[in-house]
Parts: structure tokens; C-alpha cells; sequence
């Protein structure tokens, strides 16, 4: 799809994003409140949470092993409540819902791998400490970053971010009143040889209540969360407008949708405009591959796209279970490149370490930092801790690439 939408004359590109309020992203952000909660006493803790939330009740599931102690169903209703879900009438109720939790240690079988990588079996020790840590499992992780935002992201994904992200901001400011915890967004934008030149079409879907009209809703949506948050110069009058399009939405959260972790993973990334691996990020330890080389590519990436050897970059890196070093590292930059692809390849292996232990070090992530990732996007932000969005490493890439 890239490279055609690189080099097409016209192509319509679409990004979704989702509130916090969305039943995916509530059980995201509890299983990454359970994980900070448990990082915060034992950095060093094996976590791979799992949320289900459905009418009246979340199911909290995983593979926990730790030597400290949480209180699990509090966090879970700390979290709800934060969310908004505080009155029976929004569908859900963070007093009143059950929790149910089934958690058990981490497989004797995986941790085999992670405590002790093949490298150092095979060898028998290990000089560089990097190395004795195993991936937490196989898999393929992507970064990718392109130059047509300042936050070095597709511009689909950011204003569908931005989109939700206002639309929650008008709910807590009850202006409007009406609104409910729920929400989309979805941006489709018109791209000419792959540079933005208008967007096509805006769709929200609000959660409200029972007493206000479609038409208001509407209206309001429109000046208050559209407006004040894209460029007037992307909207003409072509832009078509899909505001609440079944006519109402009055049941949602968990009541109107059942929440699984994990299923938004295109929201948590780039919006489809990359790659992707497969494994979702929420309530995983930085030891699982999924995630923490996830991040890592993205941090590469956005440094190489930050240093101009190229205009967008998409970075594979694919792991087995156990093993320290990456199986393979690719790299594609849709012919973007401003230098020859093997040097930027030689600079990633040179000044990037994507060993699990090395991935921990750098980007410090045996830290409570995750909850605050699992809604509005894991990459392109400045509004929350996100070690994997510096561009320390430009500067040098520059130099030494001969730019």
C-alpha cells in the first residue's frame, strides 16, 4: 500500500483513533495500571496482563510473577473511575461492576529463555551483561517514522488522535453536557504523490445521552472538537462530515461493546501506514519483545527520519524466543532515502543495540510509565514520559552519514 500511496497522483489515506472511554482502550489502560503498580515495587517483575470488560464486570487474566503485592480490584476501579464510568447510567459503574481476576506465574518454560539467554548457554558465560537477556518471545516489531508532521508521524493517525483526544478534553469539561465516556474518530486524508493536500472525510462517534438531538450533536462536534483542533486549510468544501452516522449513541463501554487488550493495535501505533508485527503493547513487562523492541524501532527510526537521511522509514526487527540478538533487522524507505539505504543500515547497527537487556537500559523502561501510553497512541507524543520518542541520536547519524 505504501509505495503505491507514494506515488500515486491521488490516494485517500484513513486513520481511526479511540477515547479512553473505548471498552479496548479501558481494559488497555487497566492492565497497564496493574503493570505500573507492580514495576513501581519490583522493577525487575515478569508481567503479561490480560483485561476483558463486558456489562457489569471486568475479568483481569495473566501470567504475573513478582515478589511484592497490588490490590488488583482497586486499581481496576481506581482506573474505571478515571476514566468516567461513574454512574450506572453511562452503561458502567466503577462501584458496582464485579472483578474477577485469574492470575498465575510466568511459564517455568519461557522464563527459561529470558533469565538466561542461548548466547550465554551456548557459551557457558557472558562478558557483556547485554547479552544474558533472552527475548521474552519470537516475533516481528516495527518503527516507522515520516517527516509529514512535527511529532514524525502520519498525518491520518495524529489528527485521529488529536480528534479523541479533544473529544474526551470537551466531556470533562461537560461543554457540551451531554457527552458519555465513549468515542471515535476516524480521518480519511487525500494524499498527492505522498504529501498530504486535503482531507475527504471526518467521522466521530460520541456517546451521549437519551435527551439531546442528532442535530446538535452534530453542530457541536463540529465547532468543538473538529475545528479547534484541525488546520482550516485541509478543510474545503468537499470535506464530508459522518457525525454520530447511525443516528444516536446512547449504549457504550462495555455495556454496548465487549473490551478485549489488545485489539486496537493500529491505533497504538501508526494508523496502518506501517507494518505491523502482530503483538499488542498493553500489560506487558519491557522483557516482552513485543513491546519493548516495538518502542525501540520506533526510537531508530524516528532519529533517522529526524537526521533527513530519509523522508519515512519503516524498520522490521524479528526475534526467537531466548535468544539475545535479533534474527533480522530491514529496513524500507519507500524511496524516500537520502543516502544509499546500506549506509543507514550500517549507522542503525552501529549506534542502536536492540538486544532485549540493551533495549531495557537505553530506553529505561523498567519503570512505572505505561499507563499513560495505552490511550491516544504509543508514539508521536510530547505530553507524557515516552523515552523512545527522543531524537538524541540524529545529530550524530547526520555527521557521519555526510549530510
Amino acid at each position: 500500500m505504501s509505495l503505491t500511496f507514494m506515488n500515486s497522483r491521488s490516494a485517500l489515506v484513513t486513520s481511526e483513533s479511540v477515547t479512553e472511554g473505548h471498552p479496548d482502550k479501558l481494559c488497555d489502560l487497566i492492565a497497564d495500571a496493574i503493570l505500573d503498580a507492580i514495576l513501581a515495587k519490583d522493577p525487575f517483575a515478569r508481567v503479561a496482563c490480560e483485561v476483558m470488560a463486558t456489562t457489569g464486570i471486568v475479568v483481569v487474566m495473566g501470567e504475573i510473577t513478582t515478589d511484592c503485592y497490588v490490590e488488583i480490584p482497586q486499581i481496576v476501579r481506581e482506573t474505571i473511575r478515571e476514566v468516567g464510568y461513574t454512574r450506572a447510567k453511562y452503561g458502567f459503574d466503577h462501584e458496582t461492576c464485579g472483578v474477577m481476576i485469574s492470575i498465575k506465574e510466568q511459564s517455568p518454560d519461557i522464563a527459561l529463555g529470558v533469565d538466561e539467554s542461548l548466547e550465554v548457554k551456548e557459551r557457558g558465560r557472558t562478558d557483556n551483561h547485554r547479552d544474558a537477556l533472552g527475548a521474552g518471545d519470537q516475533g516481528m516489531m516495527v518503527g516507522f517514522a515520516c517527516n509529514e508532521t512535527p511529532e514524525f508521524m502520519p498525518l491520518t493517525i495524529s489528527l485521529a488522535h488529536k480528534l479523541t483526544k479533544q473529544l474526551a478534553r470537551a466531556r470533562k469539561d461537560k461543554n457540551p453536557p451531554y457527552l458519555r465516556p465513549d468515542g471515535k474518530s476516524q480521518v480519511t486524508v487525500e494524499y498527492e504523490y505522498g504529501v498530504p493536500k486535503r482531507i475527504d472525510a471526518i467521522v466521530i462517534a460520541a456517546q451521549h445521552d437519551n435527551a439531546t438531538a442528532s442535530r446538535v450533536i452534530r453542530e457541536d462536534i463540529i465547532e468543538k472538537v473538529v475545528k479547534p483542533v484541525v488546520p482550516g486549510w485541509l478543510l474545503d468544501s468537499g470535506t464530508r462530515y459522518f457525525i454520530n452516522a447511525t443516528g444516536r449513541f446512547i449504549v457504550g463501554g462495555p455495556m454496548g461493546d465487549t473490551g478485549l487488550t489488545g485489539r486496537k493495535i493500529l491505533v497504538d501505533t501508526y494508523g496502518g501506514l506501517a507494518r505491523h508485527g502482530g503483538g499488542c503493547f498493553s500489560g506487558k513487562d519491557p522483557t516482552k519483545v513485543d513491546r519493548s523492541a516495538a518502542y525501540m524501532a520506533r526510537y531508530i527510526a524516528k532519529n533517522v527520519v529526524a537526521a533527513g537521511l530519509a523522508d519515512r522509514l519503516e524498520l522490521q526487527v524479528a526475534y526467537s524466543i531466548g535468544v539475545a540478538r535479533p534474527l533480522s533487522v530491514s529496513l524500507e524507505t519507500f524511496g524516500t532515502a537520502k543516502v544509499d539505504e546500506d549506509i543507514i543500515y550500517d549507522l542503525i547497527q552501529k549506534h542502536f543495540d536492540l538486544r532485549p537487556a540493551a533495549i531495557i537500559e537505553t530506553l529505561q523502561l523498567r519503570r512505572p510509565i505505561y499507563k499513560a501510553t495505552a490511550a491516544y497512541g504509543h508514539f508521536g507524543r510530547d505530553d507524557i514520559e515516552a523515552p523512545w520518542e527522543r531524537i538524541d541520536k540524529a545529530d550524530i547519524l547526520r555527521a557521519e552519514a555526510g549530510l
